[in-house]
Order: C-alpha cells, then structure tokens, then sequence
C-alpha cells in the first residue's frame, strides 16, 4: 500500500479540529427514523418554510413523520479539547527535553583513538606451561607461523593484525610491539595515551607465547635476550594507559587479569571513576586453556574479533551438511567487498551486524547497551564480534569473559537466522566463483525479517514484548531497495506511542533518519515528516540536530508542496514549530529559510471563495509562526511588513476553535513586551509603526475576547497580558487616575459601548479589520500628555468642561459592569504625580487611547470569565496594572459625613491616593448580596482611599481580590516571569503523540452502547405516546434542602436520575428509584449567583449537564453522576457580556442542530453553534421588550419560539433571510409576561404552546391565523411553570398556589395535583419548575417553599 494512500485513508481522521471523528455511527434504527431531522434542511436562503404551496404537503408530512421518533445524529463538546487544555495538562502533552525521553541519546560520544598491539609469540619456542597436542592449533591471524622464518613470520602476523583492526577503524594511530619488553610495552603505551589525549584506548595482547597470568594479576613479557619471561603487572599497565581504555586479552586463564583488575577497580573506586571507562574483553576463564584443535586458529579469540565473517563460516562449514561438499578455500574467495552490501560478502558482513545487534539489544540492559553498542563505533564492533566468539569458543569449553560483564547470548534463537543466511551463502558460492558474472541474488533475510516485524505490529502492544527486530529494521534503511517499506513499518511502530518512540530511539535509530533528510527521493517524503513528526512530538532536544545538519530546509520544502496532503503539511509545521520552539538558531535559520512567508502564504486560499484549508494545518501554520515569532523581534519585524497580522486575523472568524486559538497565539507572539517605545521611550524610530500595528492586533484581540471556546479565550486573554506588560506605562495612565464622580446628565448622555458594537456581533474578518474605530471616536482623540495645559486645573484636575475631559472619559462596559452601568471618572494623564499636584514629562504620543480604555473594560470582563483559568489570568493582567477588581461599599468613622452608596463593583487603583496619615475615612471591602443592579450607581475606575490595605488575595473564592500596593514601572523581570503561560501550543502537539494511523472512529463499544439507548427510546416514545398520560401517582418525593427552593430539575433519559438546582447554582444528583444522594457540587465559586435552567446535552450518548446561569453565563459538565467526579467541560458568556440582561437570561438547546439560543432582557437573540463554539448569529427580536422564554423545535433545525415580557411570541427560524417568520399576541389583552413557550409533541413544526403569568395556555397553529385555536385558564394570574412533553400528547402547567395541572392537547385536564394531607404529610409548595421525562410518562415538580421536588408518574409505573 502506498504511504499516500495510507497516509490518505487514516490520517485524515485524525484532525483535532474535526468533530466527525467523535460521531459514533448511526445504528440501522435511527437512521431509518431520523427523516424530519436530516431532511428538512433548507439552505441559508432557502424557501420560507410557511408559504401557502408547502402548507398541505407539510400537513401531510407531519402526521406520517409523528408516528416515529426523530433521534438527532449529532454530538457536541466531545473532542480532545473538551478533555482539559490548563498548564499542567498542556505540559505533560508537549514535547520533553529531559526525564526519560532523553536517556535515548548516548551521554558523551567516544571515540578509539589510538591502538596498542603486543604480539608475544616467540615463534618456535613454545612457553613452559604449555603442552601442545598434535596435531595442533597453530594459525595467527590466519597465517601459519611455521611457514616462513620466526623473525618474518612474526613481522607478517603483526602487520596482518594491524590490518585486520584497521578496517573497524580505519582513522585510529596504531602502534605494534612484537615479543616487546617491559620497557617497550611502557613506553608504548605512555605514547598512545599522549596521543589519545581523552579518546579512548585499544591495548590488545597476543600471549600465545609466553605462560599463562599469574594469580597476581601479571602477563608475562620478555628481556632484551629473550632468556626470561618478565612479569607485567596489570596494575602498571592501567597506570600507563590510564583511561578510557579497553583491553583484548587472547591467552589462557586471561580470566586471572579479569580477577585481578576488578580487585584494583574495588579498590580504587573511592578516589577514582576509572571502573566506568575500562573496559575488558577475555578469551577464557581463569581455570581454562584455549582451545588447541587444529579445526580453529590458534588465536580463535582474535579471529573472532577481527574476521568474524571468516571464523562464523569455517565454524559453520565444519557443523554443515555442506561440509562434505565444499572446499574451504572457497571460504577465503567469496566475492565482494565488506562494505558493499551488493555483494555476497558485503550482504553477509550485514545481515550478521544485522543478527548481533539484535541479541544485544533484546538481551542487554538498556544503558549497558547505549554504552557498549552505541557510544563507540570501534567498540560496538568488538562486542558484535564478542558474541559470535562467544557462540564458537563455548562449543570448544572455554567461556569467553567480559568487563562489564554480558548475560549468555550464545543458545539465542536468532543465530539459527544466521546460519540459515550462511547456508545460503556457502550454497552459493561454488557457481559465483566459478561464474563471476552471474547475477547476485539478495538473501530473503531482511524481507523475511521485515515481515516478522510486520506480524508483530498487527498483534502487539505496549503490554507486549517488543519487537525484537527493531534493531534489523534499523539496519534495513541502509539498503535503497527495503527502505521505503521500513520506514512505513517503523512509522506504524512509533504511531503506537512515545513508548515505542522511546524504544526506536533507545536502538539507534536518530542518526539514520536524520542522515535520510540528505536524500532527495520523492517516494520517501511522506513517511520521512510523519516519523519525524513522531521524534519530535516525544523529544524536543532533537531541534538542534535538525538545524545543525540544515534539516529544516527539507520540511521547509515539504511544507511549500501542494502535492502532499494537508494533514501530512500540517506533520511538516509541527516539526518546524519544534525546530523554532526556544531555539534561536532554530529561529533565525528558519527565518532565513523564508519560513515566514511560506506559512504566510498558505494561510490564504489562493481563491477567495474557497473553503480554506484543512484546519490542523491553519492550525499547525499559525502555531509555527507563534513560535517563530516567539522573544524574537527581527522575526516579529519581518512578519508585520509581510502584512501577517492582516493574513492571519482573518482565520480568528474560522469554525474551528483550534484554529482560532492558534491564530491568537500568532498575533500574540506579534506583540513584543520587551520594545523600550512601548515604555514611553524618547526615541523617533519607526517605532510608531510597529506601534500602530500592534493596536490593530489588540483590537481585533479585544473582539474576540467573548469567543464561546474557553481554549480561544485562554489565548486571548493571554496575548492582552502580554499587550498589558509592553504598554503598561501608557495603560497605568489611563486606569491610574479617578475623579470625583461627574454630574449624572453629563454620564447618562455618554453612549454605552453595547451600542458601539456591530449589531450583528456576528464574527466576520471584515469586523476584526474594523477594530474598534467606532469605539475610539466616541472614546476621545489621541491623547498627548502635557500638549493642553488650559485643559488642567490648578490641583492637577482635568477641568469637566474641556474638550479632553468630555471626549476621553473612561467608559465602563457592559462586559464589565454587571448592571451596564457607566464609569464616572475622568482621566488624569501624568508622569509623577505628588500630593495632588501635576509633573509633566514630555513624551511620545499614544496612538488612540480608546484602546486602552477598551482594553481595560475587557480586562474587567476576562476577570469575571466563567472559566476559572482564564478569570485567573484576567486578575493577574489587572494587577499588572496596578488595578485589583474590588466590591466597594462607603463605610464612615467617628465625624465622617457623606451619603451612603450601595455595594458597587469595580476597579481599584492598588496605590494610595494620599498621605496615609491625612486619612480621616475608611473602606471595607465585601462580597455582595445577590440583589437587583442599582442603577442610580456608578461604577468603574476607583481610587482606593483606604489605610486598611489586606492581603492580597488573587485567587479569592468570589474571584475578587483586595487592593494591593503597586508601582507603575515598566515591565520588570519578575513581572515577566509571571506572565501567564499559552497552552495551545503545548496542548496542540499532544495530538501527534497520540496515535494517527488508527481509525478513530472504530469506537465498536460507544456504537453499541447508542443503538442500545435508541432502541430503548423507542421502545419508551411509543409506549408515551399510547398511555393515558394521567400523572396521578406520585413515585418519589425528595427534599433537596435548599435554602432558596428549587429552581430547575431535569430528569435523565436513561437512569432513574434526577438533576435539580436552587438559585444559589447549587447542584444536585438523586436516584429517585433508590431514594439515595449521587452527587452534589456548586457550578461556579463566584460572589454572584443565579440561575435559569438545566439542560442535557447528548443524552443519547455519554450526555452533559448544561447549566446557565441568570446572568447569559452557561458551564457545561461531564461526570456529573459520579460522587465528586464532575469534571468542567467548557464555560462562555452566551450573551456576549449584555450585562443588560440582568439577572433574566434564558436559553434552550437544540440538539440535532447543536445550537443553543440564548437571550433575556434584551433586544437580540444569540444562537451559538456547540460544535464549533462560535456565536453563528446574532438576531434582533424587534420588540420592544426583552424575552422570558424560549423554546427549540426538535423537528427543524434552526427553528425556535420566544415569548417575550410583554405577552407577545415570535418563531425565529436562522436558515431564513429574514430569521422572523411568525409574530402574534395570543396573550392579549393580557401584557403578563410569557411564563412558558413550546412545540407541540409529535413532529408537527407548525403548533406551539404559550403560557403567560396570568394563568392563560394557549394553543397556536402558525399557518392559520395570529389568533389561538384553543385556550386554557389554567390557573388564575399565578402560572409560574409550564412543561410540554417531548413525545406524548401532553403538557403541565404549575403555579404559586401550590397546585399543578396536567392538560391534554385537546385541552382535557388529565390531572390536577394539589396538597394532599394524607401522603406523607408534605405540600409541594409554590411550584418553581416542571419538566417531562424525554421518553417516558414521568413529570418532575420542584417547589419553592419547602425546596421539594416531586415526581409523578402513571399508576402502573414500575420501578426498575
């Protein structure tokens, strides 16, 4: 299978912006039911769904569609995001530099530089302890001493064993002493060391003539006459050669030096670390004596080590059923060259490194093999060959020993792979010499062992033994013609975790792939980015090297192809943005790379109208700009005059939030907090123009700060931090200064920052090019410090009638100020302010200072976020400021006077305002009570007057905090310690750890799970809709114990489950049938409570919690059925800071369009889409009222009712121009307020039912008339609850007298259900809410009173 099509198939699952990929598949059923949902989906401009020609049809079509049940497809808030994206989690998912993940790459390199080779043969005279068998052992280095006189017999041997060393490493100095004495071995070995330096030494010793070691330790050398055998003792030679060293002893019992020097190491291991960097290769035991027949050379050790292809197939040739048939001497002959692996000897020479490495790596410890296969090329190759020496000399008696010391390898199973290969190979090798032009054959070993590797991937795991023909794998991308498979192979093993990225590194496998970056073969471009993207999402340190070997110019390519897929372009941006992640090498070699204007240019689509690109890579570009830009002014430079900020503010309106958080990241990273001009600097560089752009940036910034997606609104609120330190002296003007309050004419004429603002308040780049050029024309001018001194009073007071005074008050905005209340405070701009009075400093202009103002309204809102981290962050950008949120509240001492104020909520300036003696008042600060807003009360920018200055309590439980102490410098060092760290970008690599290749949308269980919970709804809708409907038994009765009654309840689809909630968000979980507590939680943790409903959110899978607050804020839980284990999904704003709403916002959610409608005391109408977390529309009511309900259709998407405070109701549909599509007053002559609005049950989209406060139902069909074709009096100006069924043909009504009515939609009342003494002895109280099981005949009731809530059911209900 080709890797694009590979690449194609899986990857394009796995986009962490897509939510089809969470979408568990339909089941049969629903799909075969699902007919209104799907299909009713006219397009933006389509038809008016009530035109006369549709009107029969449609008739027709709803009663055919009633008899089945319309289960909505969609799921919402279940992507990866939705799993937590704070500091620690985003940490945790981004690469590492250190821990575990960096025990991969070899501590310190090493290298043999020079050799020592002492050859102690004495030819001809054999040493005394020795006695020789015949025939004998008698080969040295291949060569028959006995051939040719001793003194050229020994010379020959001697340059042959350089030789032999020679071709493992060619670059090392080599020194020969033969039948050398104590004084030759000496200097011998003080000269390698000198020439060494810190490399490391080989001292290889030949003693086949002299006797054996001593138990002392010492090996035997000769006099200058040759009369004697002198003793060495090993203790000199280490001190000659110090260390790093190794050591080959080839005599016998070589086992006495092992003893001996390991005695020394313990020894000295106290003073010295000398046992870690020596290292010694033996032939045999202490008790044993090299093997003497004549089938092995005398040196078979050295042979071993040297000449492992020569020894392994002589050995073998013995042993094989071959070995009647083949000449030795063939052995010597066989074609090719070591190192060219098109050779039958250089095929052999491969496989058998291939074959060692594997024993090695599945048989040593991890660090002993980093040590001794890794760190040295020289020693690797011995130890490769120490095994085979192993694996031979053991079949002659002796064991072979070594320091650090080997498990056994010699019965491992994959030498029977070797000596199938060199079976092959001595098959062969009669025709090759006899034919030298025949062709070469490659041996099956490595396809056969790719094949291995390929089994072990379509059945193992992490649990699983590892591969252990990783190391094969590894030497298979040497070869051209299995390259390109062993990469796909060894991508599938890296896509199984960091764990198996681990292990790959941990084999070796860095510098081949790294070294592949070289190559310019197409084929292998694809799976090249996707390992690499694997590297690199477990290790970042690898960065570096990619730059150091000018590897990012390969991505940087790969990146600017459009014939690779986007998913695969995105790998190659996440592998840039690593390679610039804090790097500043990294940075300016991608800079100079032209990386900017490649991730630039594939931002834009290259036509206008066309969709954009795939979101992971919009996401992954902008995330690589972020980090290129990152603390790096020439790049920030380069990207404002390649117009980015332009570029990327027009993905901040994209669907995805991913995608818009990443662009925020970007244009954050644009904004540079260090720039000396941003602190009031006197020089007149171009500063002003970075200057300007940077407020082009915040201001669409600004904008986006009410985004629906938390992980936007993190970013956001991040990026106005860092805007916060770079102007903090500019913004401490502005904020620092307060007045006394103005007259109230002049502040109720100033216009509010609600009517500023695009009506629409959809997103679009058009709006965040716009920024807030409104805004400042009714913010005031630019602001020049010191240019009007006419406009400054004699105290340093701006003068209420001059033009700087009336044009550049300071707003307080809706998003800021609970009860859209206006600041009433001036501005004062200074440099050093001293008892009241005015120093003026010259300096540059502020470019618009309504930016400012605006910057700091929208703190305050960010500070107030319904997501705790992001309020968090708001606190800490205000504090920076030196302007703490505070709750105010005039307190008076002994002869104070003035007038009381109510509790007001604002901001503080954290410094005091005069001298602290001089103060004859106080302040108390205090959370307030949850009351109506006072609207005669301005609130904004304070002065704190207070002596009583508290601790400074950031991170408070109401989220404020009490005035605190602060300069108004510049950025300080620790103020940019703590600036608040971005997480997207450490969140977003998380998705390349994660395996890729997988198909996400094999979820088998949650598939079967839905098609289990569809049928039972089914089962449930056809059985409500056949019931009576008579709610006359009352199966459960549950005090929740709220103080301030019960104001929502929600009965769960699929458990015996109810949810209620009291006005202080107070949340509690109950199994009605157990009549036991499940869970209790608060929703929020802030000062001001209230709430307006509960609803359920994919209730046909794992299902959420959505609980809105009365002021527009909605938090939406997951786990919330479990004791403690709730856990917050996500939390925006759904009114877009209208603080005009009050405490009276009112939502619904809509399932199979995923939208939530939201509204309140108010002329607009928000629908906000779930999936994409994004405000689709913004829709003006056109009543002069605001809306006290609203009500989704669960037939048509995009379709809702709204009654309104004045009695009147209107259907909205958003797919139509108009959105209006059907207005009445069916309440009138009545004007109470509608007190409930709902479809009919069944799949009708043209009934509904309305409920006002004066006790009237009324029953409406929009295609006939205005007027209702029934009415109710169901209750007598004390309705306060209406409920209508989902399924089954009934609704309730409830009131304040204690009583709640179940009606038919014939209007029949069903049941009527009033305090009764004789069950249980409880009133239900003044009824607060109602609500219908989804699917069953069940009614929740929760009362005010007594905090009850009820649930009724038919009399032949069962419990479970």
């Amino acid at each position: 299978m080709a890797l694009g099509d590979l690449m194609a198939s899986r990857l394009v699952h796995s986009s962490s912006s897509s939510s089809s990929s969470s979408l568990p598949t339909p089941s049969p059923a629903a799909a075969a039911v699902a007919l209104r949902a799907d299909g009713d989906l006219p397009a933006a401009n389509g038809p008016d769904p009530l035109l006369p020609a549709e009107r029969e049809e449609e008739e027709d079509d709803g009663r055919a569609v009633g008899l089945v049940a319309c289960l909505p497809q969609t799921v919402v808030l279940c992507e990866q995001r939705h799993d937590g994206f704070d500091e620690a989690a985003a940490a945790a998912a981004g690469p590492s530099t250190s821990g575990p993940v960096s025990k991969w790459r070899p501590k310190d390199r090493m290298k043999t530089g020079c050799v020592a080779l002492v050859l102690c043969l004495n030819i001809s005279v054999d040493p005394p302890d020795v006695i020789k068998i015949s025939p004998c052992a008698r080969m040295e280095c291949w060569i028959d001493p006995f051939s040719m006189a001793p003194p050229k017999a020994l010379e020959t041997i001697g340059k042959t064993l350089h030789s032999q060393y020679e071709r493992w490493q060619p670059k090392a100095r080599y020194k020969l002493q033969l039948d050398p004495t104590v004084e030759e071995v000496k200097k011998l070995c003080n000269t390698c060391r000198k020439y060494a330096r810190s490399e490391r030494v080989l001292f290889h010793y030949n003693g086949h003539g002299v006797p054996k070691p001593t138990a002392n330790g010492e090996i035997w050398v000769f006099n200058k006459s040759y009369t004697q055998y002198i003793p060495l003792p090993i203790t000199d030679l280490d001190s000659w050669l110090k260390t790093p060293s190794i050591y080959v002893f080839d005599c016998s019992a070589a086992g006495m030096i092992v003893k001996a020097f390991l005695e020394r190491l313990d020894w000295s291991s106290s003073s010295s670390t000398s046992s870690k960097d020596c290292i010694l290769l033996a032939a045999c035991e202490s008790h044993q004596t090299l093997p003497q027949s004549a089938e092995y050379p005398a040196d078979v050790f050295t042979a071993c080590l040297t000449t492992p292809i020569k020894m392994a197939l002589h050995w073998f040739c013995n042993r094989s059923l071959l070995r009647g048939s083949l000449d030795h001497s063939l052995i010597d002959q066989i074609p090719g060259r070591q190192n060219d692996r098109k050779t039958l000897l250089g095929e052999l020479n491969w496989i058998f490194t291939a074959i060692t490495d594997t024993i090695a790596w599945n048989v040593l410890p991890h660090e002993l093999f980093q040590r001794l296969f890794r760190q040295d090329l020289l020693v690797a190759s011995l130890f490769r060959n120490f095994l085979l020496a192993e694996r031979i000399m053991r079949s002659a008696n002796c064991s072979p020993i070594t320091y650090p010391m080997l498990p056994p390898t010699h019965q491992h199973h994959m030498w029977d792979a070797w000596d199938m290969a060199a079976e092959i190979c001595l098959s062969k090798l009669p025709q090759l010499i006899a034919d030298p032009n025949a062709e070469f054959q490659p041996s099956p070993f490595f396809t056969e062992q790719l094949t291995a590797f390929e089994v072990w991937l379509d059945h193992g795991s992490k649990d699983k033994k590892p591969p252990e023909q990783l190391p094969i794998v590894l030497q298979v991308l040497l070869s051209q013609s299995h390259r390109f498979r062993a990469l796909v192979l060894l991508g599938r093993f890296l896509d199984m975790g960091p764990w198996a990225v681990d292990l790959a590194l941990s084999v070796g496998i860095f510098p081949y792939v790294l070294k592949l970056l070289q190559t310019s073969a197409m084929e292998l471009r694809q799976i090249l980015v996707f390992i690499w993207t694997k590297i690199l999402s477990l290790d970042k340190s690898c960065q570096v090297d990619l730059v150091k070997d000018g590897g990012h110019a390969y991505f940087i390519r790969f990146l600017d192809s459009l014939d690779a897929y986007p998913e695969q372009r995105a790998m190659a941006a996440f592998v840039l943005a690593v390679i610039v992640d804090g790097h500043r090498r990294g940075q300016e070699a991608c800079m100079n790379a032209g990386l900017i204007d490649v991730c630039l240019r594939h931002l834009q689509p290259e036509n206008p109208h066309d969709a954009q690109t795939e979101p992971l890579l919009l996401q992954w570009l902008c995330l690589c700009l972020g980090k290129l830009w990152e603390d790096f002014p020439e790049a920030q430079l380069l990207g404002l005059q390649s117009n980015a900020p332009e570029i990327v503010i027009c993905l901040l309106a994209e669907p995805q939030p991913e995608v818009r958080a990443s662009a925020v990241f970007a244009l954050g990273n644009l904004l540079d907090i260090g720039s000396s001009s941003m602190n009031g600097g006197d020089d007149d560089s171009d500063d002003d123009e970075k200057a300007r752009a940077e407020i082009n940036v915040v201001r669409s910034l600004l904008q986006l700060s009410s985004d629906g997606s938390p992980l936007v609104r993190a970013e956001v609120s991040v990026a106005l931090t860092r805007f916060a330190l770079g102007h903090n002296k500019h913004l401490k003007i502005v904020a620092a200064e307060y007045w006394r309050p103005q007259t109230n004419s002049l502040l109720k004429s100033l216009p509010s920052l609600a009517n500023i603002n695009n009506p629409s308040n959809v997103y679009s780049p058009s709006n965040f090019l716009q920024g807030s050029s409104g805004l400042s024309s009714h913010i005031g001018p630019v602001l020049r410090v010191g240019s009007d001194n006419s406009a400054t009073g004699r105290d340093g007071r701006i003068s209420t009638s001059s033009p700087i005074a009336t044009n550049s008050i300071m707003h307080g905005s809706p998003q800021s100020d609970d009860s859209s209340q206006h600041s009433d405070s001036g501005i004062l701009l200074r440099e050093n302010a001293s008892n009241g009075g005015l120093n003026y400093t010259r300096s540059r202009p502020i470019i618009d200072s309504g930016i400012y103002s605006q910057f700091i309204s929208t703190m305050c809102s960010v500070a107030k976020d319904p997501y705790p981290r992001i309020a968090s962050i708001g606190r800490r950008a205000l504090s920076h400021l030196g302007v703490e949120q505070v709750v105010m509240r005039n307190r008076f001492g002994s002869g104070g006077a003035g007038e009381t104020s109510s509790s007001n909520i604002g901001m503080a300036r954290s410094s005091s305002w005069f001298d602290m003696n001089s103060a004859n008042f106080s302040m108390a600060f205090r959370t307030p009570p949850v009351s109506p807003p006072q609207h005669d009360y301005l609130t904004g920018l304070r002065r704190v007057c207070s002596m009583e200055f508290r601790p400074h309590l950031l991170n408070s439980p109401d989220g404020l905090a009490d005035p605190v102490l602060s300069s108004a410098a510049a950025p300080s060092t620790s103020e940019l310690n703590i600036l608040p760290q971005s997480t997207i970008y450490n969140w977003s690599c998380g998705h390349f750890s994660r395996p890729l290749l997988n198909n996400s949308d094999d979820n088998g269980e949650a598939s079967a799970r839905r098609e289990e919970r569809e049928r039972i709804a089914m089962d449930c809708i056809g059985k409500c809709q056949r019931s009576s409907c008579k709610m006359t038994s009352q199966i459960a009765s549950w005090d929740t114990r709220f103080e301030l009654g019960t104001k929502s309840a929600l009965l769960l689809p699929f458990a015996p489950i109810v949810v209620a909630a009291d006005e202080n968000e107070q949340i509690r979980v109950w199994n009605y049938d157990d009549a036991l507590p499940v869970n209790t939680f608060e929703n929020h943790k802030l000062s001001e409570r209230g709430l307006s409903k509960l609803l359920l959110i994919n209730e046909l899978d794992e299902s959420l919690l959505l609980v809105g607050s009365s002021d527009g804020n909605v938090r939406i839980w997951r786990n919330y059925t479990q004791k403690g284990g709730q856990q917050l999904v996500t939390a925006f704003s759904s009114v877009q800071g209208h603080r005009a709403v009050g405490r009276s916002a009112v939502i619904d959610w809509q399932q199979q369009s995923g939208y939530l409608y939201a509204s309140g005391d108010m002329s607009s109408i928000f629908v906000w889409d779930l999936d994409k977390e994004q405000l689709l529309h913004t829709i003006q009511s056109s009543a002069d009222s605001g809306i006290s309900a609203l009500s989704a259709s669960q037939v048509r998407s995009g379709q809702f009712a709204a009654g309104f405070i004045d009695a009147s109701v209107r259907i909205f549909d958003v797919r139509t121009p108009d959105r209006l599509v059907y207005m009445a007053r069916p309440h009138s002559p009545r004007t109470e307020k509608v007190v409930g609005i709902g479809f009919q049950p069944g799949f009708d989209p043209y009934k509904i039912v309305s409920a006002s406060q004066a006790g009237d139902i009324q029953f409406l069909d929009i295609r006939r008339a205005a007027e209702p074709y029934l009415t109710i009096e169901a209750h007598r100006g004390s309705l306060t609850a209406l409920a209508v069924h989902r399924h089954a043909p009934v609704i309730a009504s409830g009131s304040a007298k204690q009583m709640i009515k179940v009606f038919s939609l014939e209007g029949e009342q069903l049941t009527i259900i009033r305090y009764q003494p004789s069950f249980m002895g409880q009133r239900i109280g003044s009824v607060n809410c109602l609500s219908f099981h989804p699917y069953k005949s069940l009614l929740a009731a929760g009362a005010g009173d007594n905090a009850l809530v009820s649930i009724y059911a038919e009399d032949n209900y069962q419990v479970r």
